[in-house]
């Protein structure tokens, strides 16, 4: 039975007797206990009593097998707690068909303990009026969904969201959006399914790039019993099932095989597909959308993307503007992901100096709003100055941890005499090196030499590291 068992890809612990399995079990965590009745020491159903009548352990399963002459006995232990029975000699399907019971079981118990979790965590903060009531679960669940943290500061990311309140409404209409990498493609999307907080239904997330072109199918349609070799045996539901009446995003798009795009297109156009192996015809009532960082004309003109799948697409299409071109966003965006860490109590900053702003008005944000959150939070994080000067945000964009207030105008002053070699220079280390002089020049004292470079204790013990090194 273990090596059954561990073949199919569960960890099993065998132990001798009831006693020692009850010395593992006060140490380990288990699932799952299968047990004979009849054995020495202790016997299966005293084992059984001891575990349900401990509060750590009565979580625990046990299964029972037992010959004809026990089953009276056995069926009493179920009645005393005991999940389930199995005759003698052992049936391996009966055995897979009660552990996989189990695990679903399992599975539905602890999903069930999260959701009541959160239920109680959100009555908790709600207030005793209807109204307010209502505010605060919307809120709460905007927070949980991502969509929470939505910026709206330029008219013409103004009109995009106008745009996806729109298709918010219209969730017969599939939805394509462009954008560069980290302008927010999925945050727009869970808007347009999410809305306000006034939908429950599933968010479904599939990254196209991130999955083979021989398991694409399966993965979105879902695959039946013994429709090939290697997958579960009792089939598994594809993400298009998992949607139901909700949102299935598309992300990377244009990575999709060619050849799955014609069905995905029939998919929309029909509402219905088959599963891999399945004979029978399924309803979906999930709404479309898909995101790429491409032009999807051009991978149209270049025969990567089908035609026809992007005219349908087409119909709620919406591109969203890099940062660049919404320059009069980035110090409000800066300002807001500040202020939620400030909320947070992530950092001693609390503003941005207009020096700094100007610095990061001029940068051009390759990697758009989620570089600008990740700089805010970097700086944050290595930062203990109460504003945020010109030097933290270069030391961060050029990818270094900043140096000190004061360092850092002594190398600026000194700039114009500085020569630099043919070959370049080793920035990191150059930098390790000046950590080094001040330590040597405050005598090896810590506290003195983080003071003199204008940095936190915690950052200094990090450049002592890499010094170390």
């Amino acid at each position: 039975m273990k090596e059954f068992l561990s073949e199919i890809g569960h960890m099993v612990i065998e132990k001798g007797n009831g006693k020692e399995a009850i010395d593992f079990l006060q140490k380990e965590k288990v699932h799952l206990v299968l047990s004979d009745i009849k054995m020495p020491l202790m016997d299966g159903y005293e084992l059984l009593k001891f575990i349900k009548n401990d509060k750590d352990l009565k979580d625990i399963q046990v299964v029972l097998y037992t010959g004809h002459g026990d089953l009276k006995r056995a069926v009493t232990a179920m009645k005393d707690g005991a999940y389930d029975y199995i005759l003698k000699p052992i049936n391996i399907n009966e055995l897979i068909q009660i552990v996989d019971r189990v695990a679903e079981y399992l599975d539905l118990k602890n999903e069930n303990l999260k959701l009541t979790r959160e239920f109680q965590k959100q009555v908790k903060e709600a207030t005793t009026e209807l109204k307010n009531e209502l505010q605060e679960v919307r809120k709460a669940f905007v927070q949980v969904v991502g969509t929470a943290d939505i910026g709206i500061f330029s008219d013409s990311l103004k009109k995009v969201f106008e745009t996806a309140g729109k298709l918010h409404q219209n969730p017969d209409i599939p939805v394509l959006i462009e954008g560069e990498t980290g302008t927010g493609k999925e945050l727009l999307a869970k808007y347009i399914h999410y809305g306000k907080g006034d939908i429950i239904t599933p968010f479904i997330g599939v990254n196209c790039a991130a999955i083979s072109s021989n398991l694409f199918e399966s993965e979105l349609f879902g695959y039946e019993a013994g429709a090939f070799t290697g997958g579960n045996p009792k089939g598994q539901k594809g993400k298009l099932e998992l949607a139901n009446e909700g949102t299935i995003l598309l992300d990377e798009i244009t990575e999709m095989p060619t050849e799955h795009q014609a069905k995905l297109l029939r998919v929309i156009q029909e509402n219905e597909y088959y599963k891999v192996g399945g004979l029978k015809k399924l309803k979906t009532k999930a709404r479309f959308i898909c995101a790429t960082n491409r032009d999807v004309k051009e991978q149209v003109k270049q025969g990567i993307f089908r035609e026809d799948l992007y005219f349908r697409l087409n119909v709620g299409y919406i591109r969203i503007p890099p940062l660049r071109e919404r320059k009069e966003e980035i110090i409000p965006l800066a300002q807001m992901f500040l202020n939620q860490l400030i909320e947070q109590k992530k950092t001693s900053l609390q503003a941005i100096s207009k020096n700094t702003e100007a610095k990061m008005i001029d940068y051009d944000w390759p990697g758009n709003v989620r570089e600008l959150k990740n700089t805010i939070e970097r700086i944050a994080l290595f930062s203990d100055d109460k504003i945020m000067e010109p030097y933290h945000f270069e030391s961060i964009i050029h990818g270094n941890s900043f140096i000190g207030k004061d360092v850092h105008r002594k190398i600026s002053n000194d700039i114009d005499n500085l020569e630099l070699p043919e070959n370049g220079i080793d920035l990191n280390k150059y930098i390790l090196d000046i950590v080094n002089k001040a330590l040597v020049r405050n005598k090896n004292n810590k506290t003195k030499t983080a003071n003199y470079l204008g940095i936190s204790l915690r950052v200094l013990h990090t450049y002592l590291k890499k010094l170390e090194m």
